[in-house]
């Protein structure tokens, strides 16, 4: 008489085990084969018992358990995979999935037993492979390390699996976190091209072409691309692609090479996944510059589709966008981009001025153009190169412009909210025009460091805060963002984490002034002088400028250095006499020397020089209590049009 069936539905970490090159091995040699199935029982049984799992079955060479939890089905996982590389006999591949399955009797079925099995198979040699309900469940667990590995379309599973692999390794605390947080994402960097023309002049062309498929990828949501300034940190690097992976935080990192000779085009290109050195897409292309936009759609296109990105609708005409079809145009474009990216100064930026200027000559509606020649004017006055009466009118018209031809590109808004922001002095019209930007490309870390400072001017330190923040995790070794954030932690009075902004970008790069300077001024905010000074000097040496002093300067008149405080007045005088900006900062100075009547008329002049630093004329002033509480105060910020 047959037993009745019993039958029982549940939740159960469901886990497949099977020996690596079994079926060969059984052709060959049948004792040895069936001796190592007898050493496979021998490892897993015992195992599978100190976890609380139940042995449903084998499958020719492989096995079939339950766990009632998931910790246990991969804890036993780990333990099977320690004790076989002991043995060196065979090698497993694994595979779990947490689902309802139904028992019945001594068996288990479902749809939870198909996937199992199904991720065991995709497993590579000596490895753990794992659904995402197991990997959720086992994430904050500190002994246990998870990675992405891909999204898999799984034999006879409806839908696409994401699969995760477990980590072996056992280490630190520091080491698991650091393990967890790579690699959780598709997450790309694409290095820049080299440039393997005889002419170096054509480096502008290779670093070019790596900028537009940054751009490119940055338009899918699924995807998460390193910025530009991180990715090209590594340029002329010779370092093992998993350091570079580790360093940007990226699980596949793209690499390629280009040869331009006349209207002939070599480009390679190839796609590495991080963790392995796999190759997971390669290509050569031997076409003409008339081209080269076809090129950039198929380097796209075959990088999202080998880490598994389907694109729909709206998203893939995003990616596919073309700013100009004209390669004479796209050419100078890179030119100016190569010149502006430079950041050498007044000659920098009007080099990419020029190449601009060529490329609209050429393609009179190429709105990507016109936003680049308002970040030159930007810069030119910003940073005291030229006056406002010869930056501000044609930065004003270039911005508009863009905005005119393409609504719809990211950049068209960032100009014209940085415009309305700095020169404008309009927060308002300028937070919507960020907004803007974000909703079309959220992945542009300017626009997150930018919208932040903007944020903190309206006096939102939270939302300033979580978008600087945001920069630096999309453009992670960019000196700007890392210097913006501890400017932002400065203007909303959280000192001690500007403190330790500042102290990163230090770490960074020791060279750079910013870091001295971000951790001076919020020393020189809690009134630790001994500590703030030798930052702000160290600051001075490494950037001769008046934003510089100006910091040195305000220490040493609060510290009772009067004489020393004038030196650097004398010195700031010098450098305004060749520059269009410097009110502001010489103003503060005097402000700090309690010389309440001079600072006021270089704030007047700041405002009617129209300065951009007299946006951040509310946080200076709260450092002296004198100002804050003056009268002219509160007429200077409602001329401006700053809250207060």
């Amino acid at each position: 008489m047959r037993d009745p069936i019993t039958q029982s539905r549940q939740l159960a970490a469901i886990m497949f085990t099977d020996i690596v090159g079994y079926t060969a091995l059984m052709g060959n040699d049948e004792q040895k084969a069936f001796n190592l199935l007898k050493t496979n029982r021998e490892i897993q049984k015992p195992i599978i018992a100190q976890h609380n799992g139940r042995w449903i079955k084998e499958l020719g060479d492989g096995t079939m358990i339950s766990f009632t939890t998931v910790s246990d089905a991969v804890n036993a996982a780990i333990k099977i995979m320690e004790a076989c590389k002991t043995n060196r006999e065979f090698q497993l591949r694994i595979g779990i999935h947490l689902g309802e399955v139904v028992f019945e009797n001594e068996d288990v079925f479902g749809d939870g037993v198909n996937i199992a099995s199904r991720i065991q198979s995709v497993a590579k040699p000596g490895c753990i492979y794992v659904s995402e309900s197991v990997h959720h469940n086992v994430s904050n667990k500190k002994d246990i390390c998870t990675k992405f590995i891909n999204e898999e379309t799984l034999k006879n599973v409806k839908d696409p699996v994401k699969i995760y692999e477990v980590s072996m390794q056992k280490g630190s605390t520091k080491v698991t976190e650091t393990h967890l947080r790579i690699n959780q994402d598709r997450s790309i960097a694409v290095l820049p091209f080299m440039n393997m023309s005889s002419d170096p002049e054509q480096e502008f062309f290779s670093d070019g072409i790596s900028e537009e498929i940054i751009n490119m990828l940055a338009q899918v949501s699924e995807l998460k691309v390193a910025g530009r300034t991180s990715s090209f940190s590594f340029k002329g690097k010779n370092l093992d692609l998993r350091i570079v992976g580790e360093q940007l935080n990226v699980n596949t990192i793209l690499e390629g090479s280009v040869r331009k000779s006349g209207s002939k085009l070599r480009i390679t290109a190839q796609l590495i996944e991080v963790a392995n050195g796999y190759h997971l897409w390669s290509e050569k292309f031997d076409r003409e510059m008339e081209d080269i936009f076809d090129i950039q759609d198929e380097i796209s296109l075959a990088i999202l589709n080998a880490i598994k990105i389907k694109l729909f609708g709206a998203e893939k005409d995003a990616v596919l966008k073309r700013n100009t079809d004209n390669p004479e145009a796209f050419e100078l474009y890179l030119q100016g981009r190569f010149y502006f990216n430079k950041w050498s100064g007044a000659s920098g930026f009007n080099k990419a001025i020029d190449y601009f200027r060529e490329a609209i000559a050429i393609e009179p509606d190429y709105a990507l153009a016109y936003t680049g020649l308002a970040s030159c004017y930007l810069n030119l006055w910003f940073f005291s190169h030229v006056t406002p009466e010869q930056s501000l009118p044609e930065l004003t018209k270039a911005a508009k412009l863009s905005l005119e031809l393409d609504d719809q590109l990211a950049e068209s808004h960032l100009a014209i909210a940085r415009m309305k922001m700095y020169c404008e002095w309009d927060l308002t019209g300028a937070e919507n025009s960020y907004r803007k930007a974000l909703e079309i490309n959220p992945k542009i870390a300017e626009l997150h460091e930018q919208y932040a400072y903007c944020l903190g001017l309206s006096g939102d330190y939270t939302s300033a805060i979580k978008y600087a923040t945001s920069a630096i995790s999309l453009d992670p070794f960019s000196l700007m963002n890392n210097f913006h954030l501890g400017s932002i932690y400065w203007m909303a009075g959280e000192h001690e984490k500007g403190i330790e902004q500042g102290k990163k970008l230090i770490e960074l790069e020791p060279r750079f002034w910013g870091g001295h300077c971000v951790v001076g001024a919020n020393l020189l905010a809690l009134k630790r002088f001994s500590e703030a000074m030798p930052e702000l000097e160290l600051a001075v040496k490494r950037n001769y400028s008046v934003f510089n002093l100006y910091y040195w300067g305000i220490g040493l008149a609060l510290t009772g250095d009067k004489e020393k405080a004038r030196e650097v007045l004398e010195k700031m005088e010098i450098l305004r006499s060749t520059q269009s900006m410097g009110n502001f900062e010489i103003g503060f100075v005097y402000a700090a020397l309690n010389e309440s009547d001079t600072a006021f008329r270089y704030f007047e002049k700041a405002v009617s020089n129209h300065e951009g630093n007299v946006l951040f004329f509310k946080y200076n002033i709260k450092y002296h209590t004198k100002l804050e509480q003056d009268p002219r105060t509160k007429r200077l910020m409602q001329k401006v049009g700053l809250p207060n």
